[in-house]
């Protein structure tokens, strides 16, 4: 068994939990929160048998093995660290860090301890998105990648009424690309790597995050267009456009269906029966790393994590989105 903590007792974490419970080799026993309230409280729903509200001494204790970090991006990076540093294995949520520097640091200190550390972006992990990897070849020649993740956010109506919550808060290194972005450009560089070439725009808010955004990315042959937004809904496909065909892929946060469309009018369904919660493919490729020994995934590589997060580093360099850890 890999014993498992967990930093932050949010939704995502429940999310994730409702998932790990069906990994073999997961077992939960400790939780942190800043109270001891809702420390007993979350570990009490979980059956976790040991709560912490300092992190120095979760980091020191012998009861867990592995931690999942699910806090806010301003804090991803110091708190990993920590973990790192004291031989546990960190699977932290996605986007990784709030910059590149904080990436490079992390994936250094992974390294130096000896210890895993993995980006927990489940839409890679899936099964249909393993599938559109393994058909890519047959739509030949990529021309054109096009990816949309546009969700209205509940928090955005309590902005407009003046109340804003972490979801817009840039001293919590939130916002649209950081929360929606980052789901359209982490397949695009594990399926092709970096671009040669970035260029955005965004929609900012007063608070100094940005509401929505649009970037074009340019590779040698090929484009890509990625746009997002927290402050409107879109439910377009995402598209990969090749010479002999295309692909389509219904969600790509979250692929579960996907089909080749090729020139001569035939279609090739891609998609393959997801048995398992959405969440459950990160922590089944977590807790088998660890259990094999190894220290990096071969699908969310540290490579893929740093470019990504380069890239959208370049991004808020363009737009003028600021995080207090840069």
């Amino acid at each position: 068994m890999v014993r498992f903590g967990v930093v932050g007792t949010n939704m995502i974490t429940e999310k994730l939990l409702e998932s790990a419970v069906q990994v073999q080799g997961f077992q939960l026993t400790a939780v942190y929160s800043r109270t001891e309230e809702k420390a007993n409280a979350f570990a009490d729903r979980y059956d976790a048998a040991h709560r912490f509200t300092a992190l120095e001494e979760m980091a020191a204790s012998d009861t867990l093995d592995a931690v999942y970090i699910a806090t806010p991006n301003t804090l991803h990076a110091q708190q990993a660290e920590l973990f790192l540093r004291n031989g546990k294995h960190v699977l932290c949520e996605k986007p990784l860090a709030a910059n590149r520097t904080e990436v490079s640091r992390m994936i250094e200190t992974a390294r130096k301890h000896d210890v895993l550390l993995m980006e927990a972006m489940k839409s890679t992990l899936v099964p249909v998105f393993k599938s559109v990897q393994q058909h890519l070849h047959k739509i030949g020649p990529v021309r054109k990648y096009i990816a949309g993740y546009s969700q209205y956010s509940s928090r955005y109506d309590k902005y407009k009424e003046g109340i804003v919550l972490n979801a817009f808060k840039p001293e919590l290194a939130n916002g649209a690309l950081m929360d929606l972005g980052v789901y359209c450009l982490y397949p695009l560089i594990t399926l092709f790597g970096a671009p040669k070439q970035v260029q955005s725009q965004a929609t900012m808010l007063e608070s100094g995050v940005d509401g929505q955004g649009s970037v074009l990315l340019n590779y040698d042959g090929m484009e890509a267009v990625v746009t997002y937004s927290k402050i409107a809904n879109s439910h377009a496909p995402s598209e990969i456009i090749g010479e002999r065909g295309s692909i389509l892929i219904d969600k790509i946060g979250a692929p579960e269906h996907a089909e080749i469309r090729y020139n001569d009018g035939t279609v090739e369904p891609l998609t393959v029966e997801q048995q398992n919660p959405v969440m459950y493919y990160e922590m089944e490729e977590f807790v088998n790393l660890v259990q094999q020994g190894k220290k990096e995934s071969a699908m969310n590589t540290y490579e893929r994590s740093y470019q990504t997060m380069q890239v959208m580093d370049q991004i808020r360099q363009q737009i003028g989105l600021v995080f207090p850890n840069d």
